[in-house]
């Protein structure tokens, strides 16, 4: 859980997989999936799990811009698009991917989000969508985000955004103090400002409503058992270093260095990770 290297994305992804609203995803397929042609801009792309993901929902020819500032990922995306489609032709810069019978071509575009998203939507997508994005964000950046899919008249699908739901199994006396203080962590800087963190869904959502947008909501928890023992490991070593890392053991008193590491330590068979997808469509 540590930043957002490529062995955490590749870890998470499987569970990311399963855990998205099949309710949304249902209704997005019902209402973009028949275009011929459809445009998509994909925020903070990542290795490309969002595109893996959503791209199955949608029609046989795709045109897919893939947005991150870290160019490694993006150089991981390529690799890890190439291994996942049919086949791949390199036409320059675009990949060009063919999946169960859809034609996806994909650019890749390395970009400070929080420095010029405009540049990053580009002038006018057909989808804008993101995963796992908007809870590092802060609430200011999250209007400016709505206010510029408005502009553009997107449709928005944004898949497991953080939504404060943490459930441990076995339990520990101090699970509810961990989760205060990782959501004071949550609400630190990541890089768009101080964020929204669990309180992301509800912005983004009211955000989108008070433009004239359809908004749909659905839960998608990560559900962890025993056969996620390496994601639950890291985690729970994430979660303590989160907390230690913003000093809040000097602010809570029912936690202290002994109590951080007795949890630490506590070994979890299975786990609750509460998400929210939210899919939008303009007025």
């Amino acid at each position: 859980m540590r930043g957002f290297a490529v062995e955490w994305l590749a870890l998470r992804e499987p569970v990311d997989q399963r855990s998205r609203s099949g309710d949304l995803s249902s209704a997005l397929a019902a209402r973009l999936g028949a275009r011929a042609q459809i445009s998509v801009v994909d925020l903070g792309a990542g290795t490309g799990s969002n595109l893996r993901a959503t791209a199955p929902l949608l029609g046989p020819e795709q045109r897919w811009t893939l947005v991150d500032h870290d160019g490694a990922l993006l150089a991981a995306a390529r690799a890890a698009l190439t291994q996942w489609a049919e086949t791949t032709v390199e036409d320059g810069e675009p990949l060009v991917v063919e999946k169960a019978g859809r034609r996806i071509t994909v650019s890749f575009q390395r970009a400070d989000l929080a420095a010029d998203l405009p540049a990053a939507l580009g002038r006018a997508p057909d989808l804008v969508t993101a995963s796992a994005l908007f809870d590092l964000v802060s609430p200011e950046r999250i209007v400016h985000f709505a206010a510029q899919a408005a502009a553009r008249r997107a449709v928005c699908y944004v898949a497991l955004t953080y939504n404060g739901v943490q459930r441990w199994s076995p339990s520990h006396p101090a699970d509810s103090a961990m989760a205060a203080a990782f959501h004071r962590h949550q609400r630190t800087d990541k890089g768009f400002g101080a964020a929204a963190g669990p309180a992301a869904p509800q912005h983004l959502a009211e955000q989108l409503r008070r433009r004239g947008y359809e908004v749909l909501e659905g839960d998608s928890p990560w559900v962890l058992g025993a056969a996620d023992a390496a994601l639950l490991g890291e985690l729970q070593s994430g979660f303590a270093q989160a907390v230690s890392d913003v000093g809040t053991l000097d602010a809570l008193d029912a936690l202290d260095a002994r109590t951080l590491d007795a949890w630490s330590r506590l070994r979890r068979t299975g786990g609750v990770v509460g998400h929210t997808d939210l899919l939008a469509f303009p007025p």
